[in-house]
């Protein structure tokens, strides 16, 4: 191989992949199913994991309950259809020193692949005893003929990710190629001072060994350096937005001149004594806007820590020095609900407040535009509605978003082009996120944490509860209620679904007001009846003229009734943590004791774990550790559309003491050589990934 390499000069990493030894204009297609058109591509098309083929157990040494990698010879391929209209496919394999059954469902191209074929199989995959045989349901599987080099089988093997037509055989075909003529064509972006200081493998020994390792810790130490690579060059990019936004010029508003004048405002408003973590967050938010540049900070609160407060101080502070403020909410329930307690707080103080939402009519729109445009409303509250090209403020100084994570990019930037020059912006979610999480989405931006509960507020009381015992539940919160509470039922789905064996909110609504209690006043709500019934349904709980309320997830988010003490979750296992928690926020609000009913029969690991996870804490922020850790960064709130967790290789959860290596690294770097002069290579790296983003030099 080293001979074929020195024959060759270094090409093109943008080569077409069909131009690879052993790959063609029809396997290039093939390839391109699961991304790979360039050479670069298929250099940084990495395994998902490792098999030790050096040492395979013996099927007789197999136990239920493992993973494990086998080799075998197939004996016997059944392929039988049940009544149900299922093709299950079982071939038999062994090794002389037993038997294992490989088990696929509806997958005909496998029973294509295996009928005729009698030499030795790879498979992998999860042991399960059944009917006293030890079987593997859908495993990954290799045929051993598709291998070119019979002595390659014997070491770590990678495996890679594929799609339909794609075999491993061909992957690995592919980045040997490129590895054998390409990998010198490869430029490393950190210079090795730089890769000795922080203990790094140069970049292309990292690929090879990622791809032909020669050892585990080869592996590893190629691993450390891709990883290190992903969340530096982000890193790097974050930190040159935050540079450049540190030093636009932005609205300096004068708040130390009005301090006392500020605070004595906001003890009027508020009729209780803020929070130590509140007056914290308060000062620090305070001190961004006195400063002459764009404020960019993102506020974290778990539910009921009293976020709304903190807004508050921030608008005052902004329409105190003359400008406006607007406030973007996701929903128009949350959006009325900030309307409402910022207009009981704000107007006794002369200051406007207008709510500007979808539903209103074309008139009552058109009113408020006018008065944002003409300067005569303060606070502009509402939802996506604010952005729309024809909402103009007069003097818009202070931007603030609710929820961060439900609203697109496009979104959250078109309400900051709508402020005057460049208006300061405030991030605000009642989401716990986790440490790596936060540095990854909002690295750009300032953080502040509200992490103190006020006073007096009891802890959720939360129990779990198998179907059995659901008679017990309803009797417990029938007890509340003639104590003159009242209480949430919670359903995953509006109407009854055949593939979700859950409990729907219609059928519920139902069974509940007309037997269980059927002499109490009970209320339905859900995401597909009309606006004017669903602020009717709430308006009516509000008031305490229902006693209970059936809905769907509509209420996770911008819902406050005080006097409702109890929720019942039903199919609590159909629930992500987060929603969970969010949904269990919705209690607890009020003077009383709260509690947290879940009722579900979890059959599995993932479902337990969620549910002993609400039982043992209300700590929000403890709740989304877990639950980064069950499902990944790319399904929580709503990340998939940031593009920020495209990570090839690493992992929030595993690496997150080197994403803060690589942060710091990234941040010490721009802070020494803001625009990089001295490592364009590294410059270039950050921003080629992300081509939309205007980086502007810093002078």
């Amino acid at each position: 191989m080293d001979r074929e390499k020195k024959t060759f000069a270094p090409r093109s990493l943008d080569t077409e992949v069909q131009y690879l030894k052993g790959v063609g204009p029809r396997l290039a297609e093939v390839l391109g199913k699961v991304g790979i058109k360039t050479v670069r591509d298929v250099l940084f098309y990495l395994p998902r994991r490792y098999e030790d083929r050096s040492h395979l157990p013996a099927i007789s040494d197999i136990r239920p309950g493992q993973w494990v990698t086998v080799k075998a010879r197939i004996i016997d391929l059944e392929n039988k259809a049940t009544r149900g209209g299922m093709v299950v496919l079982k071939a038999t394999i062994s090794d002389r020193t037993g038997s294992l059954n490989l088990v696929w469902f509806n997958q005909p191209w496998v029973h294509r692949r295996l009928k005729n074929y009698d030499g030795e199989i790879i498979a992998y995959g999860y042991v399960k005893d059944v009917q006293f045989e030890i079987e593997m349901n859908s495993p990954e599987y290799e045929l051993l003929e598709e291998e070119d080099d019979a002595e390659a089988f014997a070491r770590i093997t990678p495996v890679y990710p594929l799609a339909e037509g794609v075999s491993q055989a061909l992957i690995r075909r592919a980045v040997c190629s490129a590895l054998d003529r390409y990998l010198d064509a490869l430029e490393d972006p950190l210079p090795d001072d730089f890769l000795r200081r922080h203990g790094l493998k140069p970049i292309q020994w990292s690929l090879n060994q990622i791809h032909r390792p020669d050892s585990d810790e080869n592996k590893n130490d190629a691993r450390k350096r891709l990883v290190f690579d992903e969340f530096f060059f982000f890193q790097v990019f974050l930190a040159l937005k935050r540079l450049e936004t540190s030093v636009e010029t932005g609205i300096s508003f004068p708040v130390q001149s009005m301090g006392k004048e500020l605070t004595e405002q906001l003890r009027r408003m508020f009729p209780f004594e803020l929070t130590g973590a509140q007056k914290r967050v308060i000062k620090e938010i305070w001190n961004d806007m006195e400063r002459p540049h764009p404020m960019n900070r993102l506020v974290q609160g778990d539910v009921g820590s009293g976020k709304t407060a903190v807004a508050a101080a921030a608008m005052l502070a902004a329409v105190r020095s003359g400008y406006q403020a607007a406030m973007m909410a996701p929903t128009e329930i949350l959006a009325e609900q900030h309307y409402n307690n910022l207009h009981r707080l704000f107007e006794p103080e002369g200051i406007r407040v207008a709510l500007l939402v979808g539903k209103q009519t074309a008139k009552q729109k058109a009113t408020q535009r006018q008065r944002a445009a003409e300067g005569s409303v303060d606070i502009a509250i509402g939802t996506h509605a604010l952005v729309q090209e024809n909402v103009e403020f007069k003097k818009l100084g202070l931007a603030i978003i609710d929820e961060q994570h439900r609203f697109g990019v496009m979104q959250r930037a078109a309400l900051k082009d709508k402020g005057l020059g460049n208006p300061d912006v405030l991030v605000m979610t009642a989401t716990p996120i986790p440490r790596t999480l936060t540095l990854t989405l909002y690295g750009d931006l300032d953080l502040s944490v509200i992490d103190e509960m006020p006073p007096g507020r009891k802890p959720i009381k939360t129990h779990w509860k198998q179907l059995h015992e659901r008679a017990q539940v309803y009797k417990g919160v029938r007890k509340l209620i003639e104590e003159g509470r009242q209480a949430y039922f919670v359903c995953p789905l509006v109407s009854e679904s055949e593939k979700m064996l859950t409990q729907a909110a219609e059928e519920l609504y139902l069974r509940l007001s007309r037997t269980v209690f059927n002499d109490l006043r009970v209320g339905l709500l859900h995401g597909q009846m009309k606006t004017k019934e669903k602020e009717e349904v709430m308006e009516r709980f509000r008031k305490h003229e229902l006693d209970i309320l059936v809905s769907t997830t509509i209420i996770e988010v911008g819902v406050d009734v005080p006097n409702a003490s109890v929720m019942v979750i039903e199919d609590a296992n159909r629930f992500g943590l987060s929603q969970l928690h969010q949904l269990r926020g919705r209690v607890g609000r009020g003077n009383y004791q709260s509690y947290c009913l879940l009722i579900a029969d979890a059959k599995s690991d993932d479902a337990r774990e969620r549910l002993e996870a609400m039982v043992s804490t209300t700590d929000g922020f403890r709740i989304a550790e877990i639950d980064l850790k069950l499902r990944g960064p790319g399904e929580m709130y709503g990340t998939k559309q940031s593009g920020n967790l495209d990570f090839k290789i690493a992992d929030l959860v595993q690496d997150g003491a080197m994403l803060e290596v690589a942060r710091q690294a990234a941040f010490d770097l721009v802070r020494e050589d803001p625009n990089l002069k001295r490592y364009p290579s590294i410059r270039a790296k950050a921003l080629e990934d992300r081509p939309n983003s205007q980086i502007v030099t810093v002078s």
